[in-house]
């Protein structure tokens, strides 16, 4: 199963999408025990995730491949390895777990600041002591892998992709990761919801992009898609990708989502290959 759980939802309110708020504490349990019967083996969570951690320890992770991510390490912090190893305690507590599957970096810039070496070394030191079976980083895109990958070896990637960017394939970067032995990890694979709406519930700050929403929504017709079947299949196809990280808010969406899954596409939507990174990147939407 190449889907993994994202479990931003278990706490915080997120994605431009979500109607309904933070997961209660009992469909969060269905969530987990839906995703573990279905064949999923790995959960995506981070400490900034609000209550993510805590709300996973309570329903018992033991079993699971559980990925989690630092933030960024503060600017007035005096021993870098100190607070590493403090947060990585923090979570091992808050999740039950004696150790983390995947250890990313929320802020890999990071590592080409002052604080670079003494940061990449903490991650390490965590490796050799058995708290962490991998680590690496989490990246918004291809510009960030060109600048660290040379200078640092990492275990595992993870990256946003999804039928509207697609830059992490076409760059080569996810062959190139894969052959170099790291496992390759996306998440963003319905935009935060953006490519699950109907031109109805779309916020108008996107008509600007009216030409992609026509394209995509001719595409999906003639393919005889929804957008779900589309978003999922496009991704979970990739072979450079081990897992492909998906949020939802109900296991009624999840059932949704692992039969989408399934099945394969026979051709992709023609949008512009160059594309503007204020409708592909989350993070500038407010800008908007």
């Amino acid at each position: 199963m190449k889907l993994a759980l994202g479990t931003v939802q278990f706490g915080l309110d997120y994605g431009i999408a979500n109607t309904s708020g933070r997961i209660a504490l009992e469909e969060a349990k269905s969530i987990l025990q839906l995703a573990s019967e279905s064949g999923m083996d790995t959960l995506d969570t981070a400490i900034a995730y609000g209550d993510s951690e805590a709300v996973l320890g309570q329903l018992g992770v033991q079993p699971w491949n559980v990925v989690s991510k630092l933030p960024g390490v503060p600017e007035d912090c005096g021993d870098v390895a100190l607070w590493v190893r403090q947060q990585v305690q923090g979570s091992l507590s808050r999740l039950g777990v004696s150790r983390l599957y995947g250890l990313l970096l929320h802020r890999p810039g990071q590592l080409l600041e002052k604080t670079g070496p003494a940061l990449y070394e903490a991650l390490q030191s965590l490796k050799v002591d058995g708290v962490v079976c991998k680590t690496g980083i989490s990246v918004y895109g291809p510009a960030e892998l060109d600048a660290l990958f040379d200078k640092h070896h990492f275990d595992l990637i993870q990256a946003p992709f999804n039928i509207l960017d697609r830059g992490l394939v076409e760059s080569g970067w996810a062959a190139r990761l894969q052959s170099a032995g790291m496992e390759v990890h996306t998440r963003s694979a319905f935009l935060q919801g953006l490519l699950l709406m109907s031109s109805e519930q779309r916020p108008s700050k996107f008509d600007r992009w009216q030409s992609i929403w026509q394209e995509w929504a001719r595409w999906l017709e003639d393919a005889g898609l929804t957008p779900l079947q589309a978003c999922l299949q496009y991704a979970v196809s990739q072979p450079n990708i081990d897992r492909v990280v998906v949020g939802v808010d109900t296991s009624a969406q999840l059932k949704e989502i692992i039969r989408a899954a399934d099945g394969k596409l026979t051709s992709l939507p023609s949008f512009a290959p160059l594309l503007d990174e204020r409708l592909v990147n989350p993070a500038v939407w407010n800008q908007l």
